[in-house]
């Protein structure tokens, strides 16, 4: 397998993958980060993206799973290919019934469940394994938002000496609305993977260092967090379009 130099890994890919009447279609996503990092995605041939294509494995035969790793590769991306169940427990249950509410203060809606954070450890590993096929010590890897807060240190357990960034791209709570997150070390712990954190606002990642020392008891000089003998920076990096194009 070609190793690549870079790569972007989110949950959705810039291209969405439906079925309409039996074929296949291909369309751009919708959404700030595709938009967002379009341009940074497209800038040379040795650039992959990973994520999910937007439809279940459940409905493809083998045939078309070829087809869409065949035409997303055309593209520069390579589809993760998740089952409905993986879905529901990773993506609708986790990710948007327990972490989104959580992370933007509507603790009243969050859901707890353990399938959840069972389903969204599994998908975090696969996107590893995906992950570990095009990456080697060289690649820089950088990994978007809430989906996947596991992902870097899963990397970095295999790959210790890679350069990994994270961008989480909804808010970091406050402490206190945090540790109400039973998983609330693990995700920790699965960002610390990261050579570098960022986040929209430097409130957010106040609010991530803060809970760095209160759950990890992990201190940080001017941003900058020392675990297992390595460095870890988190800051704020505003995110914007190419409202041009």
């Amino acid at each position: 397998m070609k190793k690549r130099k870079f790569l972007v890994v989110s949950n959705r890919l810039p291209v969405s993958v439906t079925k309409k009447d039996g074929v296949l279609q291909f369309s751009p996503s919708s959404g700030g980060l595709a938009t967002a990092l379009a341009r940074v995605h497209s800038e040379g041939d040795d650039r992959l993206w990973i994520g999910w294509p937007g439809i279940a494995s459940d409905d493809l035969t083998t045939a078309e799973k070829s087809k869409i790793v065949r035409e997303l590769n055309k593209l520069g991306c390579h589809p993760i290919f998740l089952t409905k169940k993986q879905i529901e427990k990773y993506y609708d249950g986790y990710s948007n019934d327990t972490i989104w509410p959580l992370f933007h203060y509507f603790q009243t809606y969050v859901q707890h469940d353990v399938g959840y954070f069972d389903g969204y450890r599994q998908v975090n590993e696969i996107f590893k394994k995906a992950v570990l096929r095009f990456a080697d010590k060289d690649t820089s890897i950088w990994i978007h938002d809430y989906h996947l807060m596991l992902l870097p240190k899963l990397i970095r357990d295999t790959l210790p000496d890679a350069t990994i960034g994270f961008f989480l791209h909804i808010p970091f709570p406050s402490y206190e609305i945090f540790r109400l997150l039973p998983n609330r070390k693990e995700i920790l712990e699965g960002l610390l993977g990261a050579n570098l954190v960022g986040f929209h606002v430097y409130d957010y990642a106040r609010h991530f260092l803060s809970s760095v020392l209160r759950i990890l008891a992990v201190e940080n000089s001017h941003g900058t967090i020392i675990i297992d003998q390595r460095a870890v920076k988190a800051d704020a990096f505003p995110i914007v379009i190419d409202f041009e194009k």
